[in-house]
Formats: C-alpha cells, sequence, structure tokens
C-alpha cells in the first residue's frame, strides 16, 4: 500500500433533521466510531458535519448510510443552505397550522380565566370532543416530526429536545384524552373538566415558534458571514486562439487568458499582462481603499476591476483559488469548537436525562409527601419540570457568535483558522512582533554603500549575484539596486547558508558572501576595522541595517539599508496597549535598526539579533511567566514562535504561504488588523459567557419554580422555547456592537 493510499481524506456534510445541539452531539458520537473515521465536527447552526477519514477503510457512501440510520438525512454540502431553506418553509407551515388550531383550544383556559364571567364563548369551543380532535391532530400529525425524532434518539441511547417535548405534550394530551373519556355522557364544558389539551397545543405551537425564528436567525448569521460565496463568478470571459468566448468559471484552466470589463469582479487568480487598473479588494484583505495594478502585478479572484480592462494569465481557477481557500478555513473555524463549547456539549448530553429523572422525582415529591395521593397536582409539576427544561438555549450559546465574529473578521481581512484561537486571542495580555515586513513595510532598500577597495558598484554586483535567487527582503533590495545601476550580473554556484546570518556562493571562481557581523566572526573570523567598522557603526547608529560582502575571505565593503516603519503602527500600538496588551519587538536585525524602529512606533521592549530559535524560547519564557502570548511575524522564518505561541498570527500579503502559518491569517499586512481582531475577540467572548451565564441562570431559577407548581405546563413549554430565542437574539446583536466598537462595518 503506498503513501496515497495512507493519507487521510476529508468530507463535508448538509445536514437536515437535527433539532438541537444533542443532534449534533449524536452524530459526532456514532459517526466517530465508524472503522476508519480518524475526527468528526457537527455543527448544529450550520446544519453541517465535517469528517476526516481514512479511504483505504471506509468509503463515503458508508458515512452517509451511518447517518441516515440514526435518523438525520446528509447531502453534498452545497445544499445547506437549501435545506436550511427547506427547513424554515416546513416549520412556518407547521407553525401557521399549529397555531390556527390552537386558537380554539385556549378557549376551556379563558373562560377559566375569566373570574367575573365577563368573557363568554361559544359552547361549542368548550366541547371537550371539540377540544380532543384538535388537539389529536395537532399532536400527531404536525408534532409528529418531533416523536421521529425522539424515538431516533432514544433508539440511538440518547436523548435531545424532541424528547421533551415528545413525553411533555405526551404526558398532557394523553392525560386529558383520559379523562374525556372517563367524563361519560353528557359531557362538561371543557374549563369544567381537568384538561391540558391546552397545554400540549401551545407548547407544540411555541416550540415551533422558537425554532422557526431560530432557524432564520441562524440563516442571517450564515448569510452574514458567507460573504465570500457571493464573490465567486458563473461565468468567465476567456481569450482563445485570439478570440473572445464566454464559459462557465469551471472549465477555466491555468494558462488561459481571462479578460474582465471595468466593475468585474475577478473570477481567477492570477498575473496581469495588459492593462492597468484600480482593484477594490476590500472584501478579500480588509483594505477599504483599492490598489494600483499594472502589467506583472497578482489579483486574485473575488477582487473588482476598476475603470479599465485588464488581461490576465490564469495561475488558478475554481477550487483552486486563494479566496476558496479562505471561504474554506472560514467554514473550518466555524464548524471548530472551542474549548467553551467543547464543555457546554459534554453539559448537554447529560442534561436532559437527568431532566427526566427530575420530573420523576417531582411526580414522586407531590404524590407522596406535599399532598398524598394527589397525582393530578404530581402530574402538572412534573410535566412543567419536562416541559420547561431544554438544552437548546445551552448548545447555541457559543456557536452563533463564533459564526458573527468569524465573518466579521474575515471581512476585516483577518481569517480564523481554529474557533479556539479566538477563544484564545480574548485573553492575550502579551504580543510579539516581528520587524520586517510585520512592524516594518518589509520594503527595505539600499541607503549607502561603502567600498573598501574598488568601486560600489563593484560591491553591488558581487552581492546581487549572491542573493539574486534569494526571497529574504534586504536580497530583493540589494538586486533591485543592481538593476536600478543596469548592472550585467554574473553567474553563482555552490551556495552554502547560514540560517538568519550569510550566504556563501562561487562567483567568477571565487568565494563571494554576503552576511551580517555576527557571520562574519562566527564562520569567517574576521574582526571589522578600518573604514569599514566606522561606516558600519555611524550606519547602525543612525537606526539602519549593515550587511558586508566578502570576496576570497576579505571584506570588499559593506551595505546600510533602511526601512520604513508601517503608516497605520503608531495607532496599533497605542490602541493595543489602551486595551491592556504589552507589545514586545523581537527581531533577528541589530539592536540600533530595532530601537529606531520601536521608538518610532512607540514600543518600549527590544530584543534584537535573535535567531528563530531564540524567538521561540522568548515565547516559552513569557509563556513560562504567566503571560498569555500573541506572536504576529511573516509566517517563515518565525513560524517556530509562530505555532509555540497561544495565538499565531501570519502577517500575509495574500499568499498561499501566508494561509499555511499561525492560528490567525492576516491577508493584507496591515498593523490595525491586530487590536481590531484582539477588540472582536473579546466581544465575542463577552457575547458567549452572556449567553451562557443567561442559560445557566434561567435553568436554575426556572426549573425550581415548575417543580414547586408555580408554573402552568404550558408556560413552562412557552419559556423553554423563548430561552433559544433569548439567547440567539442576543447572539445575533454581536453583529451590530462589532461594527459600532470599529466605527464601520
Amino acid at each position: 500500500m503506498d503513501n496515497a493510499e495512507l493519507q487521510s481524506v476529508t468530507i463535508d456534510y448538509a445536514i437536515q433533521g437535527m433539532s438541537c445541539t444533542a443532534c449534533a452531539a449524536r452524530i459526532e458520537k456514532t459517526v466517530g466510531r465508524l472503522a476508519g473515521v480518524e475526527e468528526v465536527a457537527v455543527s448544529y447552526p450550520a446544519r453541517t458535519a465535517w469528517i476526516q477519514y481514512a479511504p483505504h477503510l471506509i468509503e463515503p457512501a458508508q458515512i452517509a448510510d451511518k447517518i441516515k440510520q440514526i435518523g438525520f438525512q446528509p447531502s453534498v454540502p452545497e445544499k445547506a443552505k437549501e435545506g436550511l431553506d427547506k427547513e424554515r418553509r416546513s416549520l412556518f407551515i407547521r407553525l401557521i397550522f399549529s397555531a390556527l388550531l390552537t386558537i380554539p383550544l385556549l378557549a376551556a383556559m379563558v373562560q377559566h380565566l375569566s373570574f367575573t364571567g365577563a368573557v363568554q364563548l361559544p359552547a361549542i369551543l368548550t366541547n371537550p370532543w371539540l377540544q380532543l380532535g384538535l388537539a389529536t391532530v395537532i399532536q400527531f400529525v404536525i408534532g409528529m416530526p418531533f416523536y421521529y425524532g425522539a424515538y431516533q434518539a432514544l433508539r440511538a441511547r440518547s436523548a435531545n429536545m424532541d424528547v421533551l417535548v415528545a413525553v411533555g405534550t405526551s404526558a398532557a394530551y394523553f392525560y386529558s384524552h383520559y379523562i374525556v373519556l372517563s367524563a361519560g355522557f353528557p359531557l362538561a364544558a371543557a374549563h369544567e373538566l381537568p384538561l391540558y389539551f391546552e397545554t400540549s397545543a401551545v407548547v407544540m405551537t411555541a416550540v415551533l415558534l422558537g425554532k422557526f425564528i431560530e432557524v432564520n436567525a441562524t440563516s442571517r448569521a450564515q448569510d452574514s458571514a458567507a460573504g465570500y460565496g457571493k464573490l465567486k463568478n458563473e461565468t468567465v470571459l476567456v481569450e482563445r486562439a485570439g478570440t473572445p468566448m464566454e464559459i462557465k468559471t469551471e472549465f477555466v484552466r491555468i494558462g488561459d487568458y481571462v479578460l474582465v470589463n471595468p466593475g468585474e469582479t475577478i473570477p481567477v487568480d492570477g498575473v496581469i499582462t495588459k492593462g492597468e487598473s484600480d482593484v477594490n479588494e476590500s472584501l478579500l484583505t480588509g483594505e477599504s481603499l483599492p490598489a494600483a495594478k499594472y502589467a506583472g502585478d497578482r489579483v486574485w479572484a473575488g477582487t473588482v476591476n476598476g475603470r479599465h480592462p485588464l488581461r490576465i494569465r490564469t495561475e488558478a481557477a475554481g477550487h483552486s483559488t486563494m479566496l476558496n481557500r479562505i471561504s474554506e478555513l472560514v467554514r473550518q473555524a466555524q464548524r471548530n469548537k472551542s474549548a467553551i463549547q467543547r464543555q457546554v456539549d459534554k453539559v448537554s448530553g447529560w442534561f436532559v436525562p437527568a431532566m427526566l429523572l427530575l420530573a420523576a422525582l417531582t411526580f414522586l415529591a407531590w404524590f407522596f409527601i406535599f399532598v398524598p395521593g394527589n397525582w393530578e397536582q404530581a402530574f402538572r409539576c412534573s410535566v412543567a419540570v419536562v416541559l420547561v427544561a431544554c438544552p437548546c438555549a445551552l448548545g447555541l450559546a457559543t456557536p452563533i457568535s463564533l459564526v458573527v465574529a468569524t465573518g466579521r473578521l474575515a471581512k476585516k481581512g483577518v481569517v480564523v483558522k481554529e474557533a479556539g484561537a479566538l477563544e484564545r486571542l480574548a485573553q492575550v495580555n502579551t504580543i510579539i512582533l516581528d520587524k520586517t515586513g510585520t512592524l516594518t513595510e518589509g520594503k527595505p532598500r539600499i541607503r549607502q554603500v561603502y567600498a573598501h577597495n574598488g568601486s560600489k558598484s563593484a560591491v553591488i554586483r558581487l552581492a546581487a549575484a549572491v542573493e539574486f535567487h534569494s526571497a529574504h527582503p534586504l536580497a530583493k533590495a540589494i538586486v533591485t539596486e543592481s538593476d536600478k545601476m543596469g548592472l550585467v550580473l554574473p553567474s553563482a554556484e555552490q551556495f552554502v547558508y547560514t540560517s538568519a546570518k550569510g550566504v556563501e556562493a562561487t562567483v567568477e571562481n571565487r568565494q563571494v558572501g554576503v552576511g551580517n557581523a555576527a557571520w562574519l566572526i562566527e564562520k569567517l573570523h574576521l574582526q571589522l576595522s578600518g573604514g569599514v567598522a566606522l561606516f558600519a557603526n555611524e550606519r547602525e547608529r543612525a537606526g539602519e541595517t549593515v550587511l558586508y560582502v566578502i570576496d576570497d575571505g576579505k571584506i570588499a565593503g559593506a551595505m546600510s539599508f533602511t526601512d520604513t516603519v508601517k503608516p497605520n503602527a503608531r495607532e496599533a500600538i497605542s490602541r493595543l496597549k489602551r486595551a491592556g496588551v504589552a507589545v514586545i519587538l523581537a527581531t533577528g536585525d541589530h539592536l540600533a535598526p530595532a530601537l529606531g524602529a520601536a521608538k518610532e512606533a512607540g514600543i518600549d521592549k527590544v530584543y534584537a539579533s535573535l535567531l528563530p530559535e531564540d524567538k521561540l524560547e522568548l515565547v516559552r519564557k513569557l509563556q513560562a511567566g504567566g503571560r498569555c502570548v500573541g506572536m504576529a511575524g511573516d509566517g517563515w522564518n518565525d513560524a517556530p514562535a509562530l505555532a509555540a505561541s497561544d495565538v499565531g498570527m501570519a502577517m500575509g500579503d495574500g499568499t498561499e504561504a501566508a494561509l499555511t502559518a499561525g492560528h490567525l491569517t492576516l491577508l493584507q499586512p496591515r498593523m490595525t488588523a491586530i487590536p481590531e481582531a484582539v477588540l472582536i475577540s473579546r466581544l465575542t467572548v463577552r457575547n458567549v459567557r452572556q449567553n451562557l451565564t443567561f442559560a445557566f441562570i434561567y435553568n436554575a431559577l426556572i426549573i425550581p419554580f415548575a417543580a414547586y407548581g408555580m408554573l402552568q405546563p404550558w408556560m413552562a413549554g412557552t419559556a423553554m422555547a423563548f430561552s433559544s430565542v433569548s439567547v440567539v437574539g442576543n447572539a445575533l446583536r454581536l453583529n451590530g456592537r462589532l461594527r459600532r466598537a470599529l466605527g464601520h462595518s
């Protein structure tokens, strides 16, 4: 068996038929037991399941069949929204019919509550046989999905909200059914008999209303978070054999030339080959101002072309585009569970059985202790306990808030790769910043050149030959300077790299190297003296970075570089400090340029001349001291520190590499995205805690009221339905809070 067969595969399903978070937990538990399934994550609000499995041990059809066996309907992910809309339509129809049939059932209750007799209703409305007929339709036609869900849950040795609704309403219905049949003829009016048909009907209607509001709210939250899906094109104009033709986006091939007219959404990732225009990248990177694009510049699917037509050579299309990758990462974060959510799921797992046991104890306490022999009072109190309890409020407390937050972050150009990172970011009290590319623009330029013997152009020519293929910002600055001078570079070969210090190569049969002072001393055993030492001291005091050029074991010259601190860096640092977050600059650069950049940005604590392993050690040292550490870097040489930190933030520029580093990725490397992400995370965690606090207090207070007989069963059922609605409503308020806190949408 080859390695390809041993690799894990992931699959997404849209799931229909879930009634609460207990259903999601049941799917996770059942599917997770299958041989070959490695990991399962089911989101009740999103109505989706994500499954990682070994293809040589199990097939997707077997997984889908298992989900069907426990009473749910899996389908392809594209149908998730369609399934949610279908569920909403079904709930609306059931709700309308349930409400219409419940209104006559309320007649007996109204007559009973009219102490003065002022309310006189037609006798037919209080006829017990009419009440029985209407209640039967509500209970076993409109309410049949509750019975089906309860049956599937009990069959799997589990319990969910359907079990509570089915048990509570059935108890009220069958008790009333027994009273009607036992009353004989002629029958008294319904309000003269201890009937609870209105209880089961009101509970059914209230639960359906709550579910309908909940599904509507969930759908709105998903629409708000799924902005990326709206950026995808159905068709694209492609130039083939010199002739423009319109084809479906999925048929675009790498190398195709795509034509994009003004105002159109760019459908592929690629490079502009003809034309220049302003491109709006706000929904992809969070940067509000359009970016000027010219021939040779990269563009991405989902961005919007400005005033002029563009011709783009395709490098990625369809599912391969960065837009699709970001969309998948956002979905991954939304289906991922935070530590809080996992704890709540554990509580919800035993909540329903505990409530059923409490209801039984309530019945026994009333029947044998409080009012011995009065089984009607005992029955009413126990039914109220069943109907008032529901784990949905607990289960919905976290996921909807996370959906709102990840969607808002995505619109700000911040991609969260796991829900736990958002939770940890709220606790961060120390952030370590890399210098080049994070605090500064990352595009240094040569400020001055010193030639020990010979000309400055000769020094740059040798350095550019060695650094020609390097992606390091300083290397690019050297090559750019050689291009400006029109130098013809010799070829270099036999490269020897020393991490974060220098590089050597053979150029024109000579050993040429470029590196820092530590590289000179440790590897080449060279000491700085004379003019080169004076040059280095002067430039470093000015806050510049100095590299040295070696020619056959001798110092040929030196170059100083300057990099500009990002224009929004000082504002970002100030906002972090106001939020109580300590900011540290940790860089591989020398102390002088590091201090210069830190002073300009307003950073007080600086660590310079650090290797990647030194940054890792700094992170661990701070964590050992009780600090919750966030690390922001470029995602390459900072990778160890990013991985070890509590929250790693990769500063990206829309590249694939940036998407693979850290726990969060900032698509547009602007510093203000960091305090924005911290603010969003804190507001989100606060919102989740409000939801959980309400849910726990609600159950702690309302269940004793029900057990003590202070709530009629219909009141208890209505309270159960609206507890979930309240939690969902508060979660959706988060969107407005975030908009106000950030000052704009």
